[in-house]
Order: structure tokens, then sequence, then C-alpha cells
């Protein structure tokens, strides 16, 4: 049995739209062997595919049909973390199980490059992916079928508070409100600031974050579908984030936040209650380095 450790992610950072993303230490668990039939289940209360239609599955056959074999079937076990449709990586933590659980299974017929450049292809975008795979931070431009990508561990005095509310928001719909067209002048704002955030986050510059995660890609659009979301900002920075952001497709915000601010998370969780936003969990994160992991049975 092949046990796997997969990080969440949060994609976009702000201005980074499907380019930037990193690893957090919040995990899905795996385990999985070949077999003879399609033999899923969960391994705790969260309901899951348990037929050909499961992604780690589905993930695991992609790359044995690249190899050129057949996957006759699959004995899995999941342990879902990640909560599903909150903008935290939960399917890219899908895909990148199954892809590297089969290239295991296989003996690592493919390199870690193949693996990155298999997984954007099954996702659209690298921005979860990638990160979920690598660690640390990954800034990466998919060309279609190759992912240029730069990894960079980050080590750093900063704690990622995620405000998760108690409600989903699917990608279909969050990418469904963004225009097909932007203005040049928002392509520069959107490409000066993506650029500025990792500078200044490896830099330590974290005063400059805050005009980083600023965006008019898509976290105008995406905000009017998150009832609360802009009082959510408001109140992250009542309390001294240094920045926050709709992670990924949202409906997740993310705060980026000192370590010595350590009463953030709490008072975080009690401003959100006396607003009326009760059912948003507000859980304290940090960056993951490793990405997914092989563990020792």
């Amino acid at each position: 049995m092949i046990n796997i450790k997969i990080p969440a992610t949060s994609a976009n950072l702000g201005a980074g739209f499907d380019a930037l993303g990193l690893a957090l230490n919040y995990y899905n668990y795996v385990e999985m062997e070949e077999s003879d039939v399609i033999d899923i289940a969960s391994s705790d209360d969260i309901a899951v595919p348990c037929d050909e239609r499961n992604l780690i599955y589905l993930s695991a056959k992609d790359l044995y049909a690249v190899c050129g074999k057949k996957l006759e079937g699959l004995k899995l076990r999941q342990t879902n973390n990640i909560p599903m449709a909150r903008g935290l990586g939960s399917s890219s933590a899908c895909i990148i199980a199954g892809l590297v659980g089969a290239n295991k299974m296989l003996g690592d017929p493919l390199t870690k490059d193949d693996l990155v450049d298999l997984a954007a292809q099954i996702e659209g975008h690298p921005d979860n992916t990638a990160p979920a795979l690598l660690g640390g931070i990954v800034t990466a431009v998919f060309d279609g079928r190759k992912v240029h990508w730069v990894k960079q561990e980050v080590y750093t005095k900063l704690k990622f508070v995620a405000m998760i509310p108690d409600f989903e928001l699917k990608t279909e719909e969050a990418r469904a409100c963004l225009p097909k067209e932007v203005s040049h002048k928002d392509a520069v704002y959107n490409l000066s600031r993506a650029a500025l955030f990792s500078a200044s986050l490896l830099t330590g510059k974290f005063e400059n974050l805050r005009t980083a995660v600023h965006d008019k890609l898509h976290q105008p659009y995406r905000m009017e579908l998150i009832p609360g979301c802009r009082e959510v900002f408001d109140i992250a920075y009542t309390h001294g984030a240094y920045a926050s952001y709709i992670s990924g497709a949202g409906p997740t915000v993310m705060s980026i936040v000192d370590v010595e601010n350590q009463y953030f998370a709490g008072k975080m969780k009690f401003s959100l209650d006396n607003a009326g936003l009760g059912g948003w969990q507000v859980k304290e994160l940090a960056i993951d380095n490793d990405g997914t992991v092989l563990i020792d049975s």
C-alpha cells in the first residue's frame, strides 16, 4: 500500500491570476494500491465518488495511459481534511495524489517535470497543482503542453490565516463571472503587483504585500459571489494583517500575518461572530516547503 500526504494550496495570491500559488500545512492523505477492481472508500465522513468518476482514480488512469499501460482497478482510501470547493486546492490534491501514486506503482517512469505538466493538462492551469506537488511558492506559466515553473522555498516570520465560510463556491461559477477581455491598463496593474508580491515576500518587505495583492482581473468580480467577503477583508486589516486576498476561486479569504501577531486568529473569530459571520471557520496555517510526500508504511 502506497501512503501519500498532499498539502492544501492557495492560488493567485491576489494579482497572480493562474500563475502564482503556494502550499500550506493542511493535508489530505491517500492510501492506494493496484487491484483487479475499483475499491474506493472514504476514511473519514467526507463523501467521495466511489466509482470511475473519482478524480484520484481518473488521474492515476491518465498516467497509466501516458505510460502505455492500462489500469485495471485501484484500491483507494481517502482522508479529506482539505474542504471541497473552498479555494484551497482540494481538486488539485486529488489530481496530484493520483499521479504520484500511479507513478510510484509503475516504478517512477515520469520525472517531476512530467508530473507537473500532466497535472496542469488535467486541471487546465498549474497555480494549484504545481505547489501541491512541489511545495513552497511556485511561479508557473502553462503554454498548453508544458509548464515553465520556479519553486522557491519560503522561510519567513509569517503565518497564513484562512477564513473559510460554511458554503461552497464551484470553480466553474467563479470563472464564469470573469470578463472575457480586460484593458491594457488593468493588465499592467496586475503584472506589476504580481511581480511585487513575490519579490516582497521573499525579501521580507512585508509592508508591500497589501498593495501587491490588489487585483483587477478576478477579485472584484468574485467578491460579489461571496457574501460577507468585503467585511472579512476590513476586519482582517483592522486586526493587523499584512494582506488579504481571495484564495483561489474562493470563497475562502486568506490573510498574511506576522507570527508575532499571535492573537490574530482568535480576534478574527470573535469579530466574525459579532458581525453575524459565525459560520466562517478561522484556521491558522504556514507554508509547506515539501509538497507531496510518500509516507513510510
